[in-house]
């Protein structure tokens, strides 16, 4: 049994609620509470609810995590095997996953010493539909953790920083990073990333894979860790081959009833490879001007030639504008800021709707949140400031806004997109950058947020987050030993049509070649 707050406790409770209550007054509220909370406990402990069991039980290896010696460039958590149906379009695959998915049986501790040991006994929808098509998960991959880090770029958490498998000096991108390397040293098949605002795509932009950023809904986020906003909030598949990224979208696509995020526009399969042919004459592909803005030379270049080679093939190809690109990144801010308060109440998405709560998980999560508080990152730190502040001053209204403006800047996109099939632009207009490491919160948090770095990396990857549009980064050049990536996007669940101009592209500049045999 949970002990009953004293008077003092009580009070103090209930003014940060915004009352005050006498002593008289909290004597009767502990009066009841003491009640209440009594039958919440007996609740609790009951355990009625049924855990959403593993399909592959009997198949689970406990695993181990490697040493320096089995993983030089970082990019694992934890190695195990658990082996799937042996039949399905991931047969003979090896599939990972960032840390912040569930793997029943399997540690996860979204990158922080504080959720060590934590183990889910459930199995996330990308997790259970990768085991039914026949792939073996061999393990975690690490990812940028509670304890901070530079966001996008990679940067040390408690399980350290990935190194970029193409120069250690430099970032593998991030918060994906542990997947981008264990790609790129050929450890891995497929590896599930996470993307709030890039998070799997820049990565792949600078570590040189394939990186998936679905259409919104279209792969259930079900068994997946705590984002700044589920609106905003995706997973999907990093690859070194676009034929791989499309059977990992295929297999484990569609409505699942378990995401509330998901809408029944949503469809129950999704056909990612019969499409995969290296026939795209007449493809109309828009080039985004707003997306080339402050890009390096080299990093233009390249996507230019990317572009010419997409001519050669048969597009036809025009130049478009789309102003909103410039301006989305405000309403995307606000939304992160409210949803982080959330976040760190409840630990977990999907409050008020029905489905599936791993008890578990969510526990675990808030319990890190409370005694914790030292997890937060500088940046993390005044997200939630600016949450709070953002409360307290707006009662909602910028949150309310940030979600009503969306319509406006999806009609932006998509009417550029009736014209065109699809759009190009640099992935990141930078390759990835030294990594400099920065000991000092204040100047930590200064470089999250004021460097050149960190505002370039999402310029053409976050406006995606926040609409909802299917986003494919793919590689296209190196250039002084580091990979240029180009992104494709398209129409919402034209997911079929990016990887048929991807694989198309693929098949004319042969990358998966020239970044695995100078990787190894």
């Amino acid at each position: 049994m949970h002990r009953v707050p004293d008077l003092p406790e009580l009070q103090a409770t209930a003014e940060r609620l915004g009352t005050q209550l006498s002593s008289e007054e909290a004597e009767v509220y502990r009066r009841h509470l003491t009640r209440m909370l009594a039958e919440f406990d007996d609740f609790v402990q009951a355990r009625t609810a049924e855990v959403r069991p593993p399909r592959f039980p009997g198949a689970r290896e406990p695993g181990y995590r490697p040493g320096p010696d089995e993983d030089p460039h970082n990019a694992w958590t934890w190695k195990c095997s658990v082996a799937g149906s042996g039949e399905g379009t991931l047969t003979g695959k090896s599939v990972s996953y960032k840390d912040h998915t569930a793997v029943a049986g399997m540690p996860m501790a979204f990158g922080a010493h504080a959720l060590s040991g934590h183990v889910p006994d459930f199995d996330a929808t990308v997790v259970q539909r990768a085991l039914e098509a026949g792939a073996t998960v061999v393990g975690k991959n690490v990812m940028n953790g509670l304890a901070g880090g530079y966001g996008f770029g990679g940067g040390v958490g408690d399980y350290g920083r990935p190194l970029n498998p193409h120069n250690p000096l430099h970032l593998t991108g991030g918060s994906s990073s542990g997947s981008a390397a264990a790609l790129v040293d050929g450890e891995v098949d497929i590896s599930f990333g996470g993307d709030q605002g890039g998070s799997i795509r820049i990565p792949a932009a600078w570590s040189g894979t394939v990186g998936h950023k679905p259409t919104f809904g279209l792969i259930s986020h079900f068994g997946i860790g705590f984002g700044s906003d589920q609106s905003i909030d995706y997973t999907g598949p990093m690859t070194m081959s676009v034929r791989d990224a499309a059977l990992a979208l295929e297999a484990v696509a569609g409505y699942d009833g378990l995401d509330p995020r998901q809408t029944r526009d949503v469809p129950d399969w999704y056909d990612a490879t019969s499409g995969l042919t290296n026939d795209i004459e007449g493809l109309r592909i828009g080039v985004l001007r707003e997306g080339f803005l402050g890009a390096t030379e080299a990093v233009t270049d390249s996507v230019q030639q990317a572009i010419e080679v997409y001519e050669k093939l048969g597009a036809v190809v025009t130049e478009v504008s789309v102003p909103e690109h410039l301006t989305i990144g405000a309403a995307q801010m606000a939304l992160s800021a409210e949803a982080a308060l959330a976040v760190r109440g409840s630990g977990f998405y999907g409050a008020f709707t029905r489905t599936y709560y791993p008890e578990d998980t969510i526990a675990a999560i808030t319990r890190a949140w409370q005694r914790d508080q030292e997890l937060l990152d500088p940046r993390g730190l005044l997200t939630l400031m600016a949450g709070e502040f953002s409360r307290r001053y707006w009662a909602g209204r910028l949150y309310a806004k940030a979600q009503n403006v969306r319509p406006a800047f999806i009609a932006a996109y998509d009417r550029v997109l009736s014209d065109v099939d699809l759009l190009v632009m640099p992935t990141t207009i930078t390759q990835a950058p030294r990594f400099e490491p920065i000991d000092d919160r204040m100047t930590a948090l200064d470089f999250a947020l004021q460097s050149p770095v960190s505002q370039s990396a999402v310029a053409n990857t976050r406006p995606f987050n926040f609409t909802g549009h299917p986003a494919l980064a793919v590689p296209c050049e190196k250039r002084d030993g580091l990979p240029v990536s180009i992104q494709l996007v398209g129409r919402m669940f034209d997911d079929a049509l990016l990887l048929r101009a991807a694989h198309a592209f693929s098949q004319a500049v042969p990358f998966t070649e020239w970044l695995a045999v100078e990787a190894a």
